[in-house]
């Protein structure tokens, strides 16, 4: 967790099963055009859900994360002339497993200016899985300010919770076995939109749809 022309911004590309990147076995499971259709879905509920979305700050988990909270900003501000505060969350230092992994570059914190507290803020990440990239975000939120509440938008949920978390916003429940791999490539990133899954393949440093 294809659309036919390559595009940037909220447009995808061509076909992702044939995407000389694409993992081998791997077959696309949500191309462009449904992942644009999941993220506007869910920035109406998030509008809904928040009354208006007056006291909302996003904050996308990198890296794929970030992109996609910039996304429903951009949506959110269509449907309201509403410019939702958007940054990023990088977790590395609250993972849970920092010291079995191999050491993993930081990503970027980036806090909007008028900063968390008494903010709805809605974590924003690609794939749920385990629970713990959430977890770890939790945690690192805890350092930064003390939120109205805290809500979770995912463009896909692939199940195997290992942790009591769930999100409030999903793009795609997608039900997998142990033995798959969510990669989920966004235009920003990868130049091209696409959720794939495919075999399993363990590596070194996974991110939350493959740990």
């Amino acid at each position: 967790m294809r659309a036919r022309n390559q595009t940037r911004g909220d447009t995808g590309s061509t076909d992702p099963a044939s995407s000389p990147e694409a993992p081998d076995g791997a077959r696309a499971v949500l191309d462009g055009p449904e992942i644009n259709r999941a993220l506007t879905r869910i920035a109406h509920e998030v509008l809904e859900r928040t009354k208006g979305g007056r006291h909302v700050t996003l904050l996308g988990i990198p890296s794929r994360g970030v992109p996609l909270a910039q996304r429903l900003a951009r949506r959110i501000e269509r449907v309201e002339d509403l410019k939702v505060p958007t940054g990023s969350l990088d977790i590395t230092m609250y993972r849970d497993d920092l010291r079995l992994a191999p050491a993993r570059a930081l990503g970027r914190t980036e806090i909007p200016a008028g900063g968390l507290d008494d903010r709805v803020v809605v974590l924003v990440d690609d794939v749920l899985f385990s629970g713990r990239t959430v977890r770890a975000a939790l945690d690192a939120l805890g350092d930064l300010g003390r939120p109205r509440a805290v809500q979770l938008a995912v463009l896909v949920d692939r199940g195997h919770r290992e942790l009591p978390i769930r999100a409030d916003y999903v793009g795609k429940n997608l039900p997998t076995s142990l033995r798959e791999n969510v990669t989920v490539r966004l235009t920003e990133t990868d130049g091209h939109d696409a959720v794939l899954l495919g075999p399993a393949r363990p590596r070194p440093g996974a991110t939350e749809g493959n740990d």
